[in-house]
Parts: structure tokens; sequence; C-alpha cells
């Protein structure tokens, strides 16, 4: 597994700093059914990553964003040796106003579970990766865990937007973090709290390709996540799913305590 990262690195970051960086501050948007923008950058990228993964895993399937949804449907349903997940560009309403927060998120899932992500940031030039039961990195660095904080002082990145009206008001009003964040890009979210770059996460909505990879990272980085119905964060399904995670165990629980919430897993 170790080989195959070493072979996805540089083609993902060659592609993002090739397909997306040209483009930022300088690139047309539309706007798709949904209300979700779509930009040049968005199709270039995953056209790239796509030519590139069936030339060299010609018998793995590819999910991607910028798909259509009866697309995206079918190919939930296939046998497959595995499935590429791809968010060619996480962050696209960013991307399109300029705000330098945005990444390329790419998973790879076999058996029903991801094996192995990769988020590469390239305005900063991080690369943040893992494969499940083997590590975790950022560039070719480990990804070290953070210093524990007691929760109340810390930092909880927080998308408000999604969130149902009473916790959002109750969060308002009274929230168990000094301060909140929220940046817009849900793979880097992931990999940013993996880094201890934020304390606790709560996020009410995201697609399989905003989070897969991201989730990974963080949980090989010895993180603890859920929903906000206490199940497990991943689901090889289309669903959007809920996420509330820290990477301190005790933040955890205390965060989960805040919200009402048993986690399964606990």
């Amino acid at each position: 597994m170790l080989s195959l990262l070493s072979k996805l690195k540089p083609l993902v970051i060659q592609a993002a700093q090739q397909e997306l960086l040209p483009r930022f501050r300088q690139v047309s948007h539309e706007f798709k059914a949904d209300g979700s923008l779509l930009t040049e950058a968005d199709l270039a990228m995953q056209q790239r990553i796509q030519t590139e993964l069936g030339r060299d895993w010609p018998t793995y399937t590819f999910l991607a964003e910028e798909m259509s949804a009866q697309e995206q449907q079918a190919l939930m349903q296939e046998n497959r040796d595995g499935l590429w997940c791809l968010d060619p560009l996480d962050g696209t309403s960013n991307f399109a106003a300029g705000i330098p927060y945005f990444a390329a998120s790419l998973a790879l899932i076999r058996e029903g579970r991801v094996v192995l992500g990769l988020v590469y940031d390239p305005v900063r030039d991080e690369c943040f990766s893992a494969i499940r039961g083997e590590g975790v990195w950022l560039n070719d660095a480990p990804l070290l865990p953070a210093g524990n904080l007691p929760i109340q002082p810390g930092i909880g990145i927080v998308d408000f937007k999604r969130l149902p009206a009473e916790l959002a008001a109750r969060l308002a009003v009274s929230p168990p973090f000094k301060s909140q964040r929220s940046f817009g890009s849900v793979a880097l979210d992931w990999c940013w709290l993996a880094a201890g770059r934020g304390h606790v996460y709560l996020h009410g909505r995201q697609n399989l390709w905003d989070y897969a990879a991201g989730n990974l990272i963080f949980e090989q980085a010895g993180g603890y996540a859920c929903t906000l119905e206490g199940e497990p964060v991943f689901d090889l399904s289309l669903r959007p799913r809920s996420a509330v995670a820290a990477l301190d165990q005790t933040f955890f629980t205390n965060w989960c305590d805040w919200l009402l919430i048993k986690p399964c897993s606990m």
C-alpha cells in the first residue's frame, strides 16, 4: 500500500498545481441544480485524475463529485477491485471567491471501508495522507499528535449552516469552547483537526467524497468521531452524514456530553 501511495502523491500534487492553482482568482463559475458552485477547475481536475487513475488502475471504479446522481448511484452498485472516491476541488466556494482554503481529496475504498486517503492543499503545499493500519503523514513526515488542552479554551471548527436550528442557536449563545471557526472545506477541516489546528469539530451534512479521505486521515491520527446520531461517520452510501469529532478522547467525551450524544463506538 505504501508503494501505491508513493505513486498517487505526485499524481495528485502535480494535477492540483497545474489544474487548480493557475485558475485560482481568475475562473468563472456556475451554479449546479442543488445551488452549489461549479467551476472550470472542478471539471479539469476531475477529468485529469480520472484519466490518470484509469490508465494505471484500469480495474478500479471511479466515483467523483462532478458526476450525475444517476452515475454515482450506479457506480455504488458495481462489483469492484477498488473504488476511487474523488472530490477534485473541495472548497469550491472559497476557490471562486479567492479565499485560499481548498483542496483535492482522493480516497480508495475496498471491501466496504476506506483503506487509503490523500488530501492536498496546493496553496500551502501540504499533502496529508494515511493508510489504514500503517500510518498518517503530512508531506513526507509522520503527522504527530498535538498536545492536550482543556476544551474550554479551545477552538471549535463548526459549520453552522447545516445544523439543526435549535443546536445552532445553543452553540451561538453558550458554546463550550473559547472561539469558533468555519473554513469551508470539509476535507481540510478533518486534516487540520488531525494536525491539532482545532480542538472539536461539528458539521451537519457531508457527502462521501467530502469526508472519505479526511476522515481516514483523522482516524489514523488517533481521533474520535461519530455522527449526531452517535453512529460511525463513514457509511458506504451516498447519504450525507453529520460529523462530531475531537482528536483527544476526553475532548470527544465532553463534546458528546454537551451535544447529548451517546456514541455507539464508546
